[in-house]
């Protein structure tokens, strides 16, 4: 608690003299899918903008790209339509899934930034990915450390998506 991600944004644009309230709407394993089915109940706070991230959990379980492209696509149209400004943080597939596959699987994240003309940070993870000293014993969850460096990068995106907030 008041560590992940969220929680260190929200303590980072403060102490960049922004004040927000941020809403961790994140669920821990969660696919697109579940993502897409708990909008509603994530839109219940009517809030301002929204930073998607999603799709890692749907690499893990191998799912094919089309469907995390429908989900995703469903999410955006649903948060444009309600005008939530949007940032998408994209994932990148590990390439033991197969170039085929992983090729496919991060094509999606750029063609939804095209089609919907959102902010995009194209990989969440960078920086902290395969990094064991930036990651919990898993290996895939980034630990304190982690979380900060992904905060730092992100940054700038969640800055560009607050002044299309106040617009």
């Amino acid at each position: 608690q008041g560590k992940a991600f969220p929680d260190t944004l929200g303590k980072m644009l403060k102490k960049n003299g922004i004040d927000v309230k941020m809403i961790n709407a994140g669920v821990s394993g969660d696919t697109t899918a579940g993502g897409r089915a708990r909008l509603d109940w994530s839109l219940a706070d009517n809030p301002d903008a929204v930073i998607i991230v999603l799709g890692g959990n749907d690499l893990l379980r191998g799912l094919e790209p089309s469907v995390s492209y429908a989900n995703l696509d469903n999410i955006i149209k649903r948060l444009k339509a309600a005008d939530i400004s949007v940032l998408l943080a994209g994932m990148q597939a590990p390439r033991n899934l197969g170039s085929e596959y992983a090729n496919e699987f991060d094509s999606i994240y750029r063609k939804l930034m095209k089609n919907h003309d959102i902010l995009f940070y194209p990989f969440f993870l960078d920086g902290v990915a395969l990094i064991p000293d930036l990651n919990q014993s898993d290996g895939m969850h980034p630990n304190q450390a982690g979380v900060e460096l992904i905060t730092e990068r992100i940054l700038p995106y969640v800055k560009a998506l607050l002044i299309r907030v106040s617009k």
